[in-house]
């Protein structure tokens, strides 16, 4: 059964995932369309041997999740899943890994975005990103142009969000690939 807050989790996945392959925008604000990748420049999909629900299983072991599945939206690089102690209280988890994006491109809310590195990867996160209230975002610098994003959704707290996803991208930071 689908609850109506993963369904909008499953929404939100989709239309990310349609705005993410259109522009690329900084946190300054500006939106510069994607450059098509040069084959000499790209290195391939850094994320070829890594299974995102097997991940977000891993990073999520011991709070009490369901195993992560495929997103509707994006099958073959996001994967979520819904820990819920009734009614709104439920908290959404995704995973999206993306080759061929950089961590950095389409941040939605630039005037709340903060930048950050953690164990010397780049990050960036995104509270409140569709101007969801309980919605955190932070999108991660994986290789040179490629990210892995973890999207925390949770009752109306921004900062707890926030928090949860910060304790994700900090498990999940020695499970990508370097460089």
């Amino acid at each position: 059964m689908i609850t109506t807050r993963t369904s909008r989790l499953l929404v939100l996945l989709g239309a990310g995932a349609i705005a993410l392959t259109a522009c690329d925008k900084s946190v300054n604000g500006k939106a510069t369309p994607n450059a098509p990748a040069s084959p000499s420049a790209s290195t391939g999909n850094p994320f070829a041997d890594r299974n995102q629900c097997a991940l977000l299983d891993q990073i999520l072991s011991g709070a009490g999740y369901p195993k992560a599945k495929s997103s509707i939206a994006q099958e073959r690089k996001a994967c979520v899943t819904q820990k819920s102690s009734g009614g709104l209280n439920a908290t959404d988890v995704a995973l999206l890994l993306q080759e061929d994006q950089r961590y950095d491109s389409d941040i939605k809310n630039t005037t709340q975005a903060r930048s950050g590195s953690l164990g010397g990867r780049k990050f960036i996160e995104d509270p409140a990103e569709l101007g969801s209230a309980g919605q955190c975002t932070i999108s991660m610098s994986v290789q040179t142009d490629s990210r892995a994003i973890i999207l925390v959704t949770g009752g109306k707290d921004t900062a707890a969000s926030c928090k949860t996803a910060e304790d994700l991208a900090t498990k999940l930071d020695p499970l990508l690939p370097k460089g």
